[in-house]
């Protein structure tokens, strides 16, 4: 009898594989980084085929560490970055441009067109999201529109899209050998093309979009057997059973199951979401009302989420952008060499600001050290989210029992009363799950051992 567990996790900045043992133990990972391509300012892509190629290898490294192969495996997961948009030809199987990024920007233009009079909330009512950069469809409509060829092969049934999650689910159970062209509810809520109410696409938007209902693969469950691995794959016959947008994966993870609870996560960018159970709640604050997880048969469950595009990646643009760094965990090792910020923080709104930002905004200067420059940075990641309106726009719209969880912390001291959500709760006693008003922590700088020339970070083998 299998005794793991894989799960793939196709991300903004790599793919990894990890196998899991009966206890939840992590037995082994692989992991590779892909390509950050930037044609041009505020556009952000990925090359789909090295995407699949890593996820392969990563896979491959992963059993070989754990010493297991297919037959040790019970099932698989899948989750990944969400909003990414993949067009292929499913004849060919070959991408017909890069993937466009959730962080692009380029779309601008499509979605004031797409608003019109109405404005960015035009479809929010029906599925959970504003017109923006951000979701998939308008990125959709942006390769049809700019592509050669690709809006009279869509029309022709001969492209189909997805976000990663179905661009590798289809790769891994045979491609255009039978591949299954599947997505589950958080992703498909992540497209501004899904009913939230119905979880079906809206062929009415999908129009307004100029996205033949063709392309769009099937939305089902978050937890449910796909599909299995392709033959002649590492995974041959072994189900694939679960996918998750990354969010809502991490929700899901950190075990907020109760209407109140709510996670903050730190990655390539940091998302909040609080789960608001079977109800739909709208918020007026700039929080997306979206899919949390749907299992099986059960009925759905949605959440309020606050987003943040640039956190950890800053990291990334630090080491390769500016050349600071040679290595990223070098950030804290650099950081801790100067004594503060200098005055200084850093807002990173490479791709926009994303959730609601209030105040004043901080500046960083032009000139400083090095060591000010990744201390700026590295402090500014877990600055803006818990200082921002995102963090402080969730209590007013969901009420929740006191004691549905015993382990939460609550935040009350910190949360404003001035809110306004269209749904106002009727109950008095809350809780919120998650960590309080960050609390400083002064260290001596660490030493870090010399490097042969006898200065900078020691290397690495």
């Amino acid at each position: 009898m299998p005794d793991y567990v894989l799960a793939i996790d196709q991300g903004t900045t790599s793919s990894r594989a990890m196998v899991f043992d009966h206890s939840g133990k992590v037995v082994s990972t692989g992991q590779l980084e892909h390509d950050q391509i930037f044609p041009q300012p505020g556009w952000v892509e990925h090359n789909p085929d090295q995407i699949w190629n890593n996820v392969r290898e990563a896979v491959g490294l992963a059993l070989t560490r754990a010493n297991v192969t297919y037959t040790d495996i019970a099932a698989v997961g899948i989750t990944n970055q969400r909003e990414t948009a993949v067009v292929w030809d499913k004849t060919t199987g070959k991408p017909v441009y890069n993937a466009i990024v959730w962080q692009d920007t380029r779309t601008q233009p499509i979605v004031e067109e797409l608003g019109g009079a109405a404005g960015a909330d035009k479809y929010k009512a029906i599925v959970g999201l504003p017109l923006a950069t951000y979701f998939s469809g308008p990125k959709v409509k942006w390769i049809l529109d700019n592509v050669p060829g690709t809006r009279e092969a869509a029309e022709r049934g001969d492209l189909l899209f997805g976000n990663t999650d179905a661009w590798v689910l289809w790769n891994m159970t045979g491609g255009v050998d039978g591949g299954v062209h599947v997505t589950d509810v958080t992703n498909a809520s992540r497209t501004m093309l899904m009913d939230l109410d119905t979880l079906s696409w809206r062929e009415d938007i999908a129009a307004d979009m100029g996205i033949p209902l063709s392309m769009l693969p099937e939305i089902r469950s978050s937890s449910e057997v796909y599909g299995p691995g392709r033959p002649g794959g590492l995974l041959p016959g072994v189900p694939i059973a679960g996918i998750l947008g990354d969010q809502q994966a991490a929700t899901f993870g950190q075990a907020c199951f109760e209407v109140g609870t709510a996670k903050n996560t730190y990655g390539t960018g940091n998302f909040m979401l609080l789960n608001t159970g079977t109800e739909k709640v709208p918020s007026k604050n700039g929080l997306l009302t979206t899919v949390c997880y749907k299992i099986g048969d059960q009925e759905a469950r949605y959440a309020l989420e606050g987003s943040i595009a640039v956190t950890g990646s800053l990291v990334q643009w630090l080491r390769d952008n500016l050349g600071i760094l040679s290595d990223a965990p070098d950030v804290e090792w650099m950081a801790r060499k100067v004594e503060n910020n200098g005055g200084a923080y850093f807002v990173p709104a490479f791709s926009g600001l994303f959730a609601p930002t209030g105040g004043r905004t901080p500046a960083v200067r032009s000139s400083g050290s090095p060591g000010t420059s990744t201390r700026t940075t590295s402090r500014a990641r877990p600055w803006r989210p818990w200082r921002s309106r995102r963090a402080r726009c969730w209590r007013p719209c969901v009420p929740t029992p006191a004691s549905s969880s015993p382990s939460s912390r609550s935040t009350a001291a910190w949360w404003p009363t001035s809110c306004s959500c269209s749904s106002r709760p009727t109950s008095s006693a809350w809780t919120s799950c998650g960590p309080s008003s960050p609390r400083r922590r002064r260290s001596a700088p660490p030493t870090r051992p010399a490097s042969p020339s006898g200065s900078g970070p020691a290397s690495r083998t």
